[in-house]
């Protein structure tokens, strides 16, 4: 018996899983569906050739996509079953995900469903995390291959030192320049960081570990005034080894941190400019050397008091899933 869900519900677990971060919103993934299952690939027309030249953040951003399908699905009653990396000398071809229509979700579930629709990247200066909030358990010592190290606030001065030593490489690198301003503060139908997403400059330098983007152009911005300066903390993701497979598990585990904290009522923002380059990248792994190798620090805490910046843009789900025409579900025995 053919238990596969029709076309319909293949779109919707879909277009969830596509509200995941990606390095600046490119949006870097491909989907098909058939009677093999589901399927996820990187779409290489997105990759960011400079900022991204070895593909690491693109694989990231699909397997954060691949984790919000799986929560999302799960919250449907589709058990996910998962072949990464399924297809050898394919390397476009990240996972196989086979649905079955079996699950039982709990409140847990619904939680990250809601998260799902809530979570973005809130680039703003944060309040300290509540001490009644305990970090680990988003996502344990180690989830999928990645294991987490919360930084204590002194590593912070070292973060800002990395953030400095990566911006002042970028800084007179012209085509660098032009792809971050390409994919930076334009406003896109459905892709790139809208101008209304980023902050202003005074904004930003109360976030001393973040990543200097162009300033966007828009009249009657206010500045708040709390917090006055960044309490955040930091958590850093690494994994044993620096491969594809890698980087596809630090995306999923990425995205369960990123909703856990979100049901959880804090604010996120990851961060991979610090792990770009050779010499920010080996400051950032110096906090924490068991971790292996360093992928993203992800800032997290309370969010600022106010209206959060507006949504990024999405692609249509049409536009990056392939699927049959849509048709109610045939069962066959």
């Amino acid at each position: 018996m053919n238990d596969q869900p029709d076309t319909a519900v293949v779109e919707m677990l879909v277009e969830l899983a596509c509200r995941a971060p990606s390095v600046h919103n490119s949006q870097p993934w491909r989907w098909t569906y058939s009677e093999h299952g589901l399927d996820l690939y990187t779409d290489t027309s997105r990759v960011l050739g400079v900022i991204d030249p070895t593909e690491r953040q693109m694989v990231m951003s699909c397997g954060a996509a691949l984790d919000h399908l799986e929560k999302a699905a799960a919250a449907f009653r589709w058990k996910t079953e998962i072949d990464l990396l399924p297809a050898p000398g394919t390397p476009d071809h990240l996972a196989r995900i086979r649905l079955v229509h079996d699950a039982h979700p709990r409140s847990r579930e619904f939680d990250m469903l809601s998260a799902i629709n809530r979570r973005h990247s809130d680039r703003r200066a944060f309040g300290p995390v509540p001490t009644d909030r305990v970090l680990t358990r988003y996502l344990g010592r180690q989830h999928y291959g990645t294991e987490m190290t919360v930084l204590s606030a002194e590593s912070k001065q070292t973060l800002a030192r990395a953030s400095t030593l990566s911006a002042g490489i970028r800084k007179f690198d012209a085509t660098y320049q032009a792809e971050i301003r390409w994919w930076a503060g334009h406003s896109f139908r459905s892709g790139g960081i809208p101008p209304e997403a980023l902050t202003n400059r005074a904004d930003a330098s109360r976030v001393q570990v973040g990543r200097a983007f162009p300033e966007p152009h828009r009249v009657g911005t206010v500045v708040p005034r709390e917090p006055v300066e960044d309490e955040s903390t930091v958590v850093l993701l690494g994994t044993p080894s620096d491969e594809r497979l890698d980087w596809l598990n630090c995306g999923r585990a990425m995205s369960t941190f990123l909703l856990a904290a979100t049901a959880d009522g804090l604010a996120t923002c990851p961060l991979t400019h610090m792990t770009e380059q050779a010499g920010s990248r080996r400051l950032v792994q110096s906090l924490a050397p068991h971790i292996g190798m360093a992928q993203v620090l992800i800032r997290v805490g309370t969010p600022m008091i106010g209206a959060p910046a507006p949504r990024t843009p999405r692609h249509a789900v049409a536009s990056v899933l392939s699927a049959p025409a849509r048709a109610t579900n045939r069962r066959r025995s």
